[in-house]
Order: structure tokens, then sequence, then C-alpha cells
């Protein structure tokens, strides 16, 4: 796994390789992380698609992009994560653009939520964090798996560590509501789903790489939705950890997007206690999210679920 290099240099946003000529897809792009690893990405050259929910706030996120990076190639494509119908026509949309996907960064999510479902009927965060990226990567997989070097990066949390994947409740609907319990049940789901991908990518000979990235503690507006003492909470863990940026925490996405000695299987988060803040390096996760018997079933079920049955077929070398 790439570490820290001995001689201390850590992994900034300076080591971002040139990304000429490659595209990249940052679901939840308008804000947060996301717009921090499309922003790096396109002052490094690469063209950007924004895939948010929200039209102006991703042509304001553009125009931000835009000042730091004039010649960027920029586009938006409308993706709400919480309607399936929504993700099939954005995976349409993408796959019938000209040119190409290199990457695509599993980004956008919800956190702690009031209980509610998504459009199809999904507990609202295994909806949206897991079962919507499920299907628009599966959705993809045809245009990324022919570009050589191409990478899938989902994104999870430090929350996976309390996560227990409730295959007899996997929507909330027989015990009382505990969001908590829901978000680290679908960080566990990004996880389990990001390493089964990549077992299923090398079975298949691909060259596509699937990892996994998580941020640490960072001051944003993920808990923009949970009740104000709860969100008291969430600042005084942040301050405890240490405040930081956005864009500090978009370094682990980065890192794992484009680093090219990072390998698919390999999970990037801070390097500091706790894995609350720092400079990112390949770190472990728990033993429940390398349970490989779960993530098959987690997959299955999420194929059932959303529709969508992945074809590896055009993945073989």
């Amino acid at each position: 796994m790439a570490q820290t290099p001995p001689n201390g240099e850590r992994w900034t946003a300076h080591r971002v390789p040139d990304q000429s000529g490659r595209t990249a897809v940052v679901t939840g792009a308008n804000s947060g992380i996301g717009f921090e690893a499309a922003r790096i990405l396109a002052e490094r050259g690469a063209a950007v698609v924004l895939a948010c929910r929200d039209r102006a706030r991703a042509e304001e996120a553009i125009r931000r992009i835009r000042t730091g990076a004039p010649e960027a190639e920029l586009r938006f494509v409308q993706l709400d994560l919480g309607s399936l119908d929504s993700v099939r026509r954005a995976a349409a949309q993408l796959r019938d653009a000209p040119g190409r996907i290199d990457l695509l960064i599993n980004n956008a999510g919800v956190m702690w939520p009031a209980q509610g479902t998504t459009q199809d009927g999904f507990e609202l965060q295994f909806g949206i964090n897991h079962l919507g990226h499920f299907a628009l990567t599966g959705l993809l997989l045809g245009a990324l798996c022919p570009v050589p070097g191409s990478r899938v990066v989902t994104v999870s949390s430090i929350g996976h560590r309390s996560g227990v994947i409730r295959f007899d409740d996997l929507q909330s609907e027989r015990t009382a509501y505990n969001r908590g319990a829901a978000y680290a049940q679908s960080k566990l789901a990004n996880l389990l789903f990001a390493y089964e991908l990549q077992r299923r990518l090398a079975a298949a000979g691909a060259e596509t790489a699937g990892l996994a990235a998580h941020p640490g503690t960072v001051s944003t507006g993920l808990a923009r939705y949970v009740g104000p003492g709860t969100r008291a909470t969430v600042r005084l863990v942040v301050l405890a950890a240490g405040q930081r940026s956005a864009l500090t925490g978009a370094l682990p996405t980065l890192r794992a997007a484009t680093d090219p000695d990072a390998h698919g299987g390999e999970y990037y988060g801070p390097d500091g206690r706790g894995e609350f803040r720092g400079y990112p390096v390949a770190v472990k996760s728990t033993a429940a999210s390398h349970d490989a018997a779960a993530a098959e079933r987690l997959w299955l079920e999420s194929e059932r679920l959303t529709g969508v049955a992945y074809e590896f077929g055009s993945c073989g070398s």
C-alpha cells in the first residue's frame, strides 16, 4: 500500500498529476469535498462532469471553478441519487456524450436526516449513499471498462466502523429509526461495494480499478440534515479533531483517484490519530467491510432492488 514517503513528504493537492485528456464524473460536485475534488481535477487539466441534483448550485460551482481554471471543460449533468429514474437518465447522458470516462467519483451523500424514503421507497441514507451509486456505477461500467487506467472511487466514512448490514431490515422499517445507525450501515455498504467491485473487476481481467476513500472529520454542509442538538455535537467533534477544510478532506479522494501508485482495493484516509485528520495514506477498514460473503449478498440484493445487473463482458482483457 502507498504510504507517506520515508522522507516525510506529505501527499497534498500539488501532487495530483496532470489530468489532461481525462474525463472525471464527480457526484455531489457543487459543494464540500466533491467541489474541491472537481476543482483540483479541473485545474490539473481534466474535463469534469458535475453530476448534481440542483442545476443552479452546479452552475455556480462551475463559475467558481473557472476562476482558477478558465479554460477547463466543465459541464453539468442532473443527477438525483434518490431517484432511479434520474440515475438512469444521467447515466444515459454520460454514455451518449462524446469522449470517454476515465474516473467516476461516487461522492454525494446525506448524513443523519430525519427518517424518510427516496422516490423508489428506499430508506434515504441507504438509498442515496449506497443504492444510487451502485446503480450509477453499474450503468456506466460499459463506458469505464474500455478506458485504460480508469477508476471508480467510492467515498465512505469512519462512521462505517459502527455499521451493521441489517439484511432483514435494510430499509429500517422494522425497528425504531436510528439515523446514526442507518448512516453507518450506508457507509459500511459503500466499502463492501467498493471491495466487491474490485474483486469482480479483477476476476474479469479489467484494467478499471475500484478504490475507496474517506475524508476524516471535515467542516462541510454534510451535517445540514441533523437537528440542532446533534449539529452542535458534530461541531464539537470536528473542533476536537482539528478544524479541517473541504480541500483537506478531499485529499484522500484525490489520491485514490489520481496517484499512480494507488491500486484497486485500497482505501485512503487521513494519517492522523483515529484518522480524523492528517494527510492521505492507505488505511485499514473494519473486518466487517472485508466480509466477502456479506459483500456478495449485498451485491445481489442491490441488483435486485435497483434493477441494475452488472455486465462485466466489456471489461475483459
